[in-house]
């Protein structure tokens, strides 16, 4: 095969290996940050996808490039491996997968860690029992408060009928209208939209042409991320497929920390939700 310069990328065939290809780079050894260290690293993945498309490879893995012996910082290292991932996937079609073997080895900016955590402890609310019994007893007390000061039986019945009433006549636009509506609105295309949210087009195509078919909560929230939609666009784009943000659910409170600060990275969000070890956004 030869020698390799760092940055540079070589294919064999992969052997008796269950695959079809090995792909080889050379990664920077880490010499402070200031060597170009960064472009070498994301040349390794940016020139190994352009080969694997031009091989018609489906999907390929990655271990984190660079991190092991070449010594090179775990946490810049994957912020270089996800955006370079990430701005291949807005112009291509490709399953990649980039594998981190040791979860106590990952770190985070310890500035983004520290955001998050206090907003965390701001906002998550760890008694999920304490808390279901405080907001059900504020709604039935505000309830009562109510059918006291009525002396009309009538009313009574009817606002005790009215939730469902309001949620029937609150259906109007179904999901994937509403979902459209917005990608509309934003001047996007559907393809921005659905690589953006690390969702693959046929989990896109479902959700706008298939009845009945209902995404999971977290690739609807990172369609909201594609989107960079406001918290309350966020919730009322969650609420017309049946989900909500809780201050009580770890990913909803890190998730809604990067929308109230207008950070859609979603790469970084999901470096932040696997730090917190709680379901990643798109598939």
């Amino acid at each position: 095969m030869g020698s390799l310069l760092p940055g540079d990328v070589k294919i064999t065939e992969a052997r008796n290996l269950p695959c079809n290809y090995i792909f080889h780079t050379v990664g920077p050894i880490w010499m402070g940050g200031n060597e170009g260290e960064e472009g070498i690293l994301r040349n390794c993945y940016i020139k190994a996808l352009n080969l694997a498309l031009e091989k018609g490879v489906e999907s390929i893995a990655f271990p984190l490039i660079a991190s092991g012996t070449y010594d090179y910082p775990k946490d810049r290292a994957l912020g270089t491996a996800t955006a370079a991932i990430g701005d291949f996937l807005l112009n291509h079609e490709l399953d990649i997968h980039l594998v981190v073997y040791d979860r106590k080895s990952f770190v985070l900016s310890e500035k983004l860690y520290h955001k998050v955590n206090q907003y965390i402890d701001d906002h998550y609310v760890m008694d999920h029992n304490l808390y279901e019994s405080k907001v059900n007893r504020d709604k039935l007390v505000y309830r009562d408060e109510i059918l006291e000061k009525s002396p009309d039986a009538s009313f009574k019945k009817e606002l005790s009928k009215r939730s469902l009433e309001d949620f029937l006549d609150d259906l109007g636009e179904s999901f994937p209208e509403m979902l459209l509506r917005l990608i509309d609105e934003k001047g996007y295309k559907d393809p921005d939209v659905y690589k953006r949210a690390n969702v693959s087009k046929q989990t896109f195509w479902k959700i706008i042409n298939k009845d009945n078919y209902l995404p999971k909560k977290s690739t609807i929230v990172a369609l909201v991320i594609a989107l960079k939609l406001n918290l309350d666009e966020s919730k009322d784009l969650l609420k017309k497929a049946g989900y909500a943000f809780s201050n009580n659910n770890l990913f909803d409170v890190i998730v809604s920390y990067f929308i109230v600060n207008g950070n859609y990275n979603i790469f970084e969000i999901n470096d932040v939700l696997f730090k917190y070890e709680v379901e990643l956004l798109g598939l």
